[in-house]
């Protein structure tokens, strides 16, 4: 019998769905974020707490789905903010702004330490005895 390819292990699917749910969120926040007048219906009540939400998922899935290199995931998202906000400077629409960028790096710095204290409280759970 052929073995399985790699992807398919129980152990890899997991990440693979992680991945894939970064990649949907990538499209979804980059569209939400040029369209020229975003569904009031997602809206948190304030732009910055949106922003802030969503590269906090952002960051808690990129972590999931590629490891414990938190740094290359904060510089990665902190890049990709910039990006949108120098794509919504070229729209007739929307307009960039500093504080956009700072709350997608407060949100991101809080879904990463999310990420950290629930892995610290998972290990330290294992290594209890029972």
């Amino acid at each position: 019998m052929l073995p399985l390819p790699r992807f398919w292990s129980p152990v890899a699917l997991p990440t693979l769905a992680w991945r894939a749910l970064f990649l949907l969120l990538l499209g979804v926040i980059t569209t939400l974020a040029l369209v020229p007048k975003p569904p009031a219906q997602i809206s948190l009540g304030w732009d910055k707490l949106n922003h802030a939400s969503a590269f906090a998922t952002l960051a808690v899935v990129i972590t999931l789905g590629w490891g414990r290199r938190w740094l290359r995931h904060a510089l990665v998202l902190l890049a990709y903010g910039a990006l949108i906000e120098v794509l919504q400077a070229m729209t007739a629409t929307r307009s960039a702004e500093w504080a956009d960028l700072l709350a997608d790096g407060l949100g991101l710095t809080a879904g990463l330490l999310l990420v950290a204290g629930l892995r610290a409280a998972s290990d330290r759970w294992r290594r209890t005895p029972r």
